[in-house]
C-alpha cells in the first residue's frame, strides 16, 4: 500500500531482473525506473485505502494535483472531474490511460473527463509534473497524469464497496455562525434553521467485476471489465457552516458572520430604482436640466415586499432576504455505468495485436435554489387586477402617476416603474441534468522490426456525446406576458391572451397570469405555463493515429556498456467539438441564466513528427557510478501556425546510494476548439462587491469611479445601494478568438535521489520545479479589469467596461458587463520544492519478533510562486498568489501540502494504515495598486474573520484484512476527527457552502467498508 512512491533507482541486484518499461513521460522502454523528469507515483492499492470511488479524489489530494471541476460543484458544474496540475488549469494538464491520450470531456470544458475511467481496473497512476509536450504533443504544460491499466489479470475478482459521510453539527470556528443562524431562524423559520445534530447522509455505492483469461499457448490475453457507482446528495442545509449564506460581519456584532441571502424572496422585493423609466433626458435630480419641469420625479420611491391583507411593506434584509443555502447542493449525486474491455495477441514473432475498449455512461444533478423574477420585469400597469387597491396606491399609481406622465418622467399614466425581484418557491429547485456517454477505443499492432528495433502502431477514437436539460426555469418571454394582466370581464386574464377587442394582443391565448402580490396566489397552472426545459445536446470527437519506431543502435561509449536507445515517429490528430443550444438556451430566454449559450461547432487538428534519445555517458566509473543524457524533440504544424517543442535532461550517480537528475524543455498548448470559436455572450463572475459601491465600504470609493464616462457612476448611484448584487455575481462579456496563439512554456526541474545502502528499504527524493508560461490563453480577469480601470486609471481596462446607463450596475439582466475575451496575456509562473520519501522495515530489525513490518511512505510539496501577469503593464498586473485564497487567486494556494501515511502489516494478516493529510495557512488575497495582496483587514483596521485560513490536518484511518487466500475485507474512516472547513463569505464561484470543498473536507468524515472477492 505504498503512497506516492517516485520512480526511483532500484538497487543492482533488483535491476539485473527488471524487464524493460515504459515509463510516463518516455517512449523509450528502460531497464530500471530512472527518469530525468521526477515521477510521482500511487497505486491501486491506495484507491483501496482511501475509500475512493472517484479517482480525482485520490489524484487531488497529491500536493503536486488541485481539483478543478468535481462532485462538489454545483451552481456552474459542468458534470465533469477534472485535474489541474500545478493550479495552472485543467486544460494545461494532459491525461492518458496506459501513455495514449484522452479526449475532451465535455462541449462546454474543454479537459479530459476523469468520470470515464473504472477505477478498480486502474494498476497504478503516475504524474509527471512539467513540461511533457515533446514526447505527447499539446496540452501538457503542467504535466501529465497518466492511469496504467491491468492487463494480464487472470480469473474474476468481484469488488464492492459502500460508504458514507457522518458530520457533528457543533461549528466552533470564527464568526459565532449557529448564533446568527438561531437568530435569523427566529425572524423567518421557514427560511432558516439549524440542522439535526447529528448526521448521516452522502452514501455511495459502488459494484465492479473484472473478468481475465489467457490462451492456452500463451500468446494471447483478454480482460473485461463492468462497473456500477452511485452517489446520493448532500444538501448544504445539513451542515450549520453552509445552512445560510455567509456575510461579513459589520456594526453592532463585529466578530459574528451574518446570513446574508438574496433579496429575490419569497415574498418579493419591489422596487422603483429611483430612474426615469423612458430613458429621456430631463427629470433626473439635476439642477437647470429643464426650468419648465420639477427635478424631483413625484413618482414614490420604495422598496417593498409583499404585506398582510393585500398590502405592501418595507422590504427589511433581517426578515425577508431570501436563503438560497439550504437548497443547494454540496455534493452533486450521480450515477455511473463502466464497462470494456482490453486485449492483445501474438499473431508471431513480429507482430502483435492490441486494443482496448472502453464505454461509459454517467449521469449527474446539480441543484441550486429555485428560479425567479431576477428583474427582468420593470414596470407594472395601474390597472392590473392583481394589484390590490392599497397596493396600487403605494406605487404612485393614480394622481402621482398621472402628474409623473405630465412632467415627463412617465410615458404612460397607467405604467409606472416597478422592478421586481421573486423568487419561484412554489416551482422548486433548479436542476441541471447532465448526462455524458462516452466511447474510447485503441487498436494496433506492434512487434519487432529485428533485433533491438520494436514498432508500434495505432489508431484510436474517442466520442462523448452529452445532452444537459435545465429544469424549473422560468421563461424570460412567458414571465412578462404572465405579469402583464388586465380584467377582462372581471376575471384577471394575461393581455396576451385577451383578444383585441377586450384589450388584449391575443398574442399567446395558453398564457397564465403570475399572481404573486396574494399569499397563496400562484397556481400549478401558471407555473406549468411558465416554466420551461431548456436543453443543450453536443459532443466532442477525437481521433488519433501513431506509429514510433524504438530501438537500439548498438552504439556506446567505451564508459558504459549501455547503448544509445532512440524513438521517433509521427502522429495525427483531430479534435471536433459542437454545441447545440436549444432556443431558451440561445436567446438567454432561462430566467435564472447568467447570459446566452451560443452553438458552436469546429475542430482543430496537427500533423506532427517527434525524436527521442536516451544517451548513457558512464557505468561504474571511478568518477561515476552511472549516468546519461536524455532529449526529445516535436514539430507540429496547425492550420494557422507551427510548433516546436523539445527536452534535454541528465542524471549523475556519483555513487550508487545517490542520484542527480535535471531537465529543461519547451512546452506549447495550442488554443482547444472552445478557446477559438465559442461565441461572444455574458457570462458571471464572483465579486464580493462593486468597486464603485459606497455603502457598506471598508475604504474610499475611488475617485475614478465618479463621472460620466461608460465606466463611471454618478454619486447618487455611487450611494444608492443598487451596485452591489447580495449574491455576489457580476457581468462579464465571454468568447473566442480565432486569432490566438500558441501558449510557451519553460519548465525546468532540478533534483536528487537519495537510496542509502546502510538503510535498505528508503529513499527519498527532493526536486526543484520551475514552470513559465509566456502567452497564456486566458482572459486578463473582470476584477482584475476593475482594478487596473478604478486603482491604475488604465484607459484601456476602462474601455472594457460597460455599465448601466440609469442604474451603473453591472448585475442583473439590464446590468451592465465588462468585457473579457480570450487572448494571449502576460502568462503565469510557478516554481517550488517536491518531497518524496518511503521507507519499510521489519519489526524484527528493530528487535521486536512477531510483529509484522512498518511501511512509511510521504509525499509534500513547498510552493514557492504561482504568478500571473495579465500582461496590462501596471504595477498590479503581476500578483503571487503562493499563500493566498479568494479573488484573483481562487481556491487556496497553500505554500506547503503533504501526506504521509504509516502502515502497519501484522502477523494477522490484517494491514492498519494512518495517513495525515496538511495544509498550510492561507491568507485572504486583495489586490492593492502595487501588486501586494495581503490587505484583508476591515474599514476600523481589524482583520476581517476570514483573513486567514489557519493550518488544516486531517487523519484518515484504514484497515485490510485478508481473510482467505480469495477474500480481502477493507473499512476505513476519512476525517477521523470530523474538522469542520475554514469559512469565507468571498468563496464565489470558485467555491461552494461558504468554502472550498475541492481542497478541504466539508462534508464531514467518510466511513467506508469494502470486500474484494477473486476466483
Amino acid at each position: 500500500m505504498a503512497m506516492a512512491s517516485p520512480a526511483l533507482a532500484q538497487d543492482a541486484g533488483q535491476e539485473a531482473q527488471l524487464d524493460e518499461v515504459v515509463v510516463t513521460g518516455s517512449r523509450i522502454p528502460q531497464a530500471n525506473l530512472v527518469t530525468t523528469s521526477p515521477v510521482t507515483q500511487v497505486t491501486g492499492e491506495d484507491i483501496d485505502v482511501a475509500g475512493v470511488t472517484r479517482v480525482e479524489d485520490l489524484v487531488s489530494q497529491l500536493p503536486q494535483a488541485f481539483a478543478a471541476q468535481n462532485s462538489t460543484v454545483s451552481n456552474g458544474a459542468t458534470g465533469t472531474a477534472t485535474v489541474s496540475l500545478r493550479n495552472l488549469g485543467a486544460s494545461r494538464t494532459l491525461v492518458l490511460i496506459d501513455g495514449r491520450r484522452m479526449g475532451y470531456g465535455s462541449p462546454t470544458a474543454v479537459a479530459a473527463d476523469l468520470n470515464q475511467i473504472p477505477e478498480q481496473l486502474v494498476e497504478r497512476v503516475e504524474v509527471l509534473t512539467g513540461g511533457a509536450s515533446a514526447v505527447y504533443g499539446s496540452d501538457a504544460i503542467a504535466g501529465v497524469v497518466n492511469f496504467i491499466m491491468k492487463k494480464d489479470f487472470e480469473g474474476i475478482q468481484i469488488d464492492s464497496q459502500y460508504g458514507f459521510y457522518q458530520h457533528t453539527n457543533d461549528y466552533d470556528g470564527v464568526g459565532n455562525l449557529r448564533a446568527e443562524i438561531a437568530r435569523r431562524a427566529a425572524l423567518n423559520p421557514s427560511e432558516y434553521a439549524l440542522p439535526e445534530d447529528d448526521v448521516m447522509d452522502g452514501e455511495s455505492r459502488s459494484f465492479n467485476i473484472v473478468m481475465g483469461v489467457g490462451s492456452g499457448d500463451g500468446k494471447g490475453h483478454l480482460t473485461a471489465y463492468a462497473g456500477y457507482r452511485s452517489n446520493n446528495p448532500i444538501l448544504q442545509r445539513d451542515r450549520d457552516y453552509s445552512a445560510c449564506a455567509i456575510g461579513n460581519p459589520a456594526g453592532s456584532a463585529p466578530n459574528t458572520y451574518t446570513c446574508g441571502g438574496s433579496p429575490t424572496s419569497a415574498g418579493g422585493y419591489f422596487r422603483d430604482d429611483g430612474v426615469n423609466n423612458n430613458g429621456n433626458a430631463g427629470p433626473d435630480n439635476e439642477d437647470g436640466t429643464d426650468d419648465d419641469v420639477p427635478d424631483t420625479n413625484p413618482l414614490p420611491s420604495f422598496d417593498f415586499t409583499r404585506g398582510a391583507g393585500g398590502s405592501f411593506v418595507d422590504f427589511d434584509p433581517d426578515l425577508n432576504f431570501f436563503n438560497f443555502a439550504p437548497l443547494n447542493y454540496y455534493q452533486r449525486p450521480d450515477e455511473r455505468y463502466t464497462f470494456g474491455a482490453m486485449g492483445d495477441y501474438q499473431v508471431n514473432d513480429k507482430v502483435e495485436a492490441f486494443a482496448q475498449l472502453m464505454f461509459s455512461d454517467y449521469r449527474s444533478i446539480a441543484q441550486i435554489a429555485p428560479s425567479g423574477v431576477f428583474g427582468q420585469v420593470n414596470t407594472i400597469n395601474c390597472d392590473n387586477p392583481l394589484l390590490s387597491a392599497a397596493q396600487a396606491a403605494a406605487i404612485g399609481c393614480g394622481a402621482l402617476a398621472q402628474q409623473a406622465f405630465e412632467e415627463g418622467f412617465i410615458d404612460d399614466p397607467n405604467i409606472v416603474p416597478f422592478t421586481i425581484g421573486r423568487r419561484n418557491v412554489e416551482g422548486g429547485p433548479r436542476q441541471s441534468d447532465l448526462r455524458y456517454t462516452s466511447y474510447r477505443g485503441t487498436v494496433g499492432l506492434r512487434g519487432e522490426i529485428m533485433t533491438g528495433w520494436n514498432y508500434d502502431v495505432a489508431a484510436q477514437f474517442s466520442r462523448v456525446t452529452t445532452t444537459q436539460i435545465s429544469r424549473n426555469d422560468f421563461s424570460v418571454t412567458r414571465l412578462k406576458r404572465a405579469l402583464d394582466v388586465i380584467s377582462v370581464g372581471g376575471v384577471a386574464t394575461c393581455r396576451s391572451a385577451a383578444t383585441v377587442a377586450q384589450g388584449g394582443t391575443g398574442l399567446d391565448p395558453a398564457c397564465v397570469p403570475y399572481n404573486i402580490f396574494t399569499p397563496g396566489g400562484v397556481t400549478q397552472a401558471a407555473l406549468d405555463y411558465m416554466q420551461v426545459p431548456l436543453i443543450l445536446t453536443g459532443e466532442t470527437t477525437q481521433q488519433i493515429v501513431t506509429a514510433a519506431v524504438t530501438g537500439d543502435t548498438g552504439f556506446s561509449l567505451p564508459t558504459t556498456s549501455r547503448t544509445l536507445q532512440v524513438a521517433f515517429g509521427a502522429e495525427y490528430r483531430r479534435d471536433f467539438l459542437s454545441l447545440e443550444p436549444d432556443t431558451n438556451f440561445s436567446t438567454n430566454d432561462g430566467a435564472g441564466l447568467g447570459g446566452p449559450t451560443i452553438a458552436v461547432a469546429g475542430d482543430t487538428d496537427v500533423a506532427e513528427v517527434f525524436a527521442e534519445f536516451q544517451l548513457p555517458l558512464a557505468d561504474d566509473q571511478s568518477w561515476a557510478y552511472s549516468a546519461s543524457i536524455d532529449g526529445a524533440y516535436r514539430r507540429s504544424e496547425y492550420a494557422k501556425f507551427g510548433a516546436d517543442t523539445w527536452k534535454v535532461g541528465a542524471d549523475y550517480a556519483p555513487v550508487e546510494d545517490i542520484r542527480f537528475r535535471a531537465s529543461y524543455s519547451r512546452a506549447v498548448r495550442a488554443p482547444d476548439v472552445l478557446e477559438l470559436f465559442t461565441a461572444q455572450g455574458p457570462a458571471l463572475f464572483g465579486m464580493d462587491f462593486d468597486p464603485c459601491s459606497l455603502p457598506g465600504r471598508e475604504e474610499p470609493v475611488p475617485a475614478a469611479c465618479i463621472g460620466t464616462n461608460p465606466w463611471q457612476v454618478s454619486l447618487g448611484q455611487s450611494q444608492s445601494g443598487n451596485l452591489d448584487n447580495s449574491a455576489g455575481q457580476y457581468n462579464f462579456l465571454a468568447g473566442g478568438n480565432p486569432d490566438l496563439n500558441p501558449e510557451e512554456a519553460d519548465t525546468v526541474t532540478l533534483g536528487a535521489v537519495w537510496t542509502p545502502s546502510f538503510l535498505p528499504r528508503f529513499n527519498l527524493s527532493i526536486d526543484y520545479f520551475s514552470v513559465k508560461i509566456d502567452g497564456a490563453i486566458q482572459t486578463i480577469g473582470a476584477q482584475n479589469t476593475l482594478d487596473l480601470c478604478y486603482n491604475a486609471n488604465d484607459a484601456a481596462a476602462c474601455s472594457r467596461i460597460k455599465r448601466n446607463a440609469s442604474t451603473g450596475s453591472l448585475w442583473g439582466p439590464n446590468g451592465g458587463l465588462i468585457e473579457d475575451l480570450n487572448i494571449n496575456i502576460g502568462g503565469f509562473e510557478t516554481s517550488g520544492v517536491d518531497f518524496n520519501a518511503n521507507y519499510g522495515v521489519d519489526l524484527e530489525d528493530w528487535g521486536v519478533n512477531g510483529a509484522g513490518s512498518l511501511r512509511f511512505s510521504f509525499v509534500g510539496t513547498l510552493l514557492n510562486e504561482l504568478i500571473t501577469d495579465t500582461g496590462a503593464g501596471q504595477a498590479n498586473s503581476v500578483y503571487d498568489c503562493t499563500g493566498f485564497y479568494g479573488n484573483q487567486c481562487g481556491t487556496p494556494n497553500p505554500e506547503w501540502r503533504h501526506r504521509a501515511r504509516l502502515t502497519w502489516s501484522t502477523p494477522w494478516n490484517i494491514d492498519v494504515s494512518g495517513t495525515w493529510r496538511h495544509f498550510s495557512e492561507v491568507e485572504f488575497a486583495v489586490l492593492k495598486a502595487d501588486g501586494s495582496l495581503n490587505n484583508g483587514v476591515r474599514g476600523d483596521g481589524s482583520d476581517r474573520l476570514d483573513r486567514y485560513f489557519d493550518a488544516k490536518n486531517y487523519l484518515d484511518l484504514a484497515a485490510t484484512w485478508q481473510v482467505r487466500d480469495t477474500v480481502t475485507l477493507r473499512a476505513g474512516v476519512n476525517n477521523v476527527l470530523d474538522s469542520d472547513p475554514p469559512l469565507t463569505p468571498s468563496a464565489g464561484n470558485a467555491g461552494n457552502g461558504n468554502t472550498f470543498p475541492q481542497v478541504y473536507d466539508a462534508m464531514g468524515r467518510f466511513v467506508f467498508f469494502g470486500v474484494t472477492a477473486n476466483f
